[in-house]
């Protein structure tokens, strides 16, 4: 007879070593407390603030029986907008996408359309408008849009002083939550802080143009708003009343 073989007889033979094993099996097995009672609270905060911040997108297009001959005369336009931006110190400008296109139309002889983006970002908006005029006047760029926002900075203490109104609101909705469910006092559980908002505004461009020294014509832009919220939700962990002791 194997190992095996022998266990069951074994095991029938000493029931007290069986359940001195269950009782330390037992006993290494932590027992679970009950988890309070909890409630989940929402509150939100909202404010409105200014647009500071403007982005602009200019392309500059050309077209051309040769590839290389309209990536020249594009490329030529970029430099040339590239040179003027840098008499407006207060404007950030940066290339951006490139693109070559075969155009072929029947009964026209094929061409080659050659397109480079330039992006302007500024907090003052009459150097960004004057810009933005004058290389469409005379650099031969063309506005592919343009977007308002609320800069890092402006956007951040907004956040921060939301945040603390939020705060104050999710504390007393527990606090309102628990004494109608019953119970006296609570403690704050997993709490989450979300923000939204402060995203791009796109305006619509205004008829009436400011006058620039320059003698350019740049368009009136409309900054607006945009709303930064805050959004606090979590946990209110519920305490039962306690019992006076004697």
């Amino acid at each position: 007879m194997n190992a095996i073989d022998r266990f069951p007889r074994l095991l029938r033979c000493c029931p007290v070593a069986l359940g001195l094993i269950a009782m330390s099996v037992a006993a290494q097995v932590p027992v679970l407390a009950p988890s309070p009672p909890s409630v989940t609270v929402t509150a939100t905060a909202t404010t409105t603030v200014a647009n500071d911040r403007l982005q602009a997108w200019l392309r500059a297009e050309a077209e051309d029986a040769s590839p290389a001959a309209a990536a020249s005369q594009a490329n030529a336009l970029v430099a040339k907008a590239l040179a003027e931006a840098k008499t407006y110190p207060a404007v950030k400008v940066a290339t951006a996408g490139y693109s070559t296109q075969q155009i072929a139309e029947k009964g026209k002889p094929v061409r080659w359309r050659v397109t480079q983006s330039v992006t302007l970002d500024s907090g003052d908006f009459t150097q960004v408008a004057t810009l933005m005029s004058r290389l469409q006047d005379q650099g031969g760029m063309l506005l592919s849009g343009m977007a308002f926002s609320v800069s890092e900075k402006t956007r951040r203490e907004a956040e921060d002083a939301e945040t603390q109104q939020a705060l104050k609101g999710w504390q007393a909705r527990a606090q309102a939550a628990a004494q109608g469910l019953g119970f006296s006092a609570w403690r704050v559980g997993h709490v989450v802080v979300q923000t939204s908002g402060g995203g791009p505004v796109y305006p619509q461009m205004r008829a009436q143009a400011m006058a620039s020294p320059g003698g350019a014509a740049p368009v009136n832009l409309e900054a607006g708003t945009s709303d930064v919220t805050v959004t606090v939700s979590g946990d209110a962990v519920l305490e039962p009343p306690q019992v006076p002791t004697r």
